[in-house]
């Protein structure tokens, strides 16, 4: 669901600095389920004045049913066909926060588009934090299993490797998602700032 953010005050210096270096990407979001995607992505966008997508919502709109429904009904390979359809549309041109769901990065396609069109993000975290806050939500496909634990070590061991692609990591950790928030802008500032120069030079 696309959440339209409607700016209250003039942008600051880093703020129009950061927008300016975006150019016409976006920020996308990617990292394992209970990393805060959505939440910290919210919590950018208001503070950039950009809209806010959530790639699960959209695919859930698209499709007319919850994502353990479509895992459940049609599985997992016709939901990530899905999932990369939806966040390739999602990608056009115009700036944005997206936040993406955990498989979406791993799928070659949707990765290359992503690094292609958008400024990534990993919000990485460690086994403790994400296991705390996925076991508040009962909605985790992937974790229906007789060893939740067991498999979310197993999704990091698979996928720490292609997360580690993305532009600009950050440490999702028991902390505000505040925090993290303003700690991804200052990173994100950091890195546009790098690539300018990067170009001049």
């Amino acid at each position: 669901m696309i959440e339209s953010i409607v700016p209250e005050t003039e942008s600051t210096e880093p703020e129009a600095a950061l927008i300016a270096g975006l150019g016409s990407r976006a920020i996308v979001l990617v990292g394992l389920m209970g990393a805060g995607k959505t939440s910290v992505g919210k919590r950018i966008a208001t503070k950039l004045h950009l809209p806010f997508i959530d790639a699960d919502a959209e695919i859930e709109k698209a499709a007319d049913a919850t994502i353990p429904e479509i895992f459940a009904q049609h599985g997992e390979a016709y939901f990530r066909d899905g999932e990369r359809r939806v966040i390739r549309r999602l990608l056009d041109g115009n700036p944005k926060v997206l936040a993406t769901g955990g498989g979406a990065f791993m799928n070659e396609e949707t990765r290359s588009a992503i690094l292609e069109g958008a400024v990534s993000i990993w919000l990485r975290a460690e086994l403790d934090v994400l296991m705390a806050r996925v076991r508040k939500r009962a909605n985790r496909p992937l974790l229906q299993t007789a060893d939740p634990e067991g498999t979310m070590r197993q999704l990091m061991t698979d996928r720490y490797p292609v997360y580690a692609l993305a532009n600009v990591h950050i440490l999702s950790r028991d902390v505000t998602h505040e925090v993290v928030a303003d700690e991804t802008i200052e990173a994100l500032l950091a890195f546009l700032a790098a690539e300018g120069s990067a170009q001049e030079s």
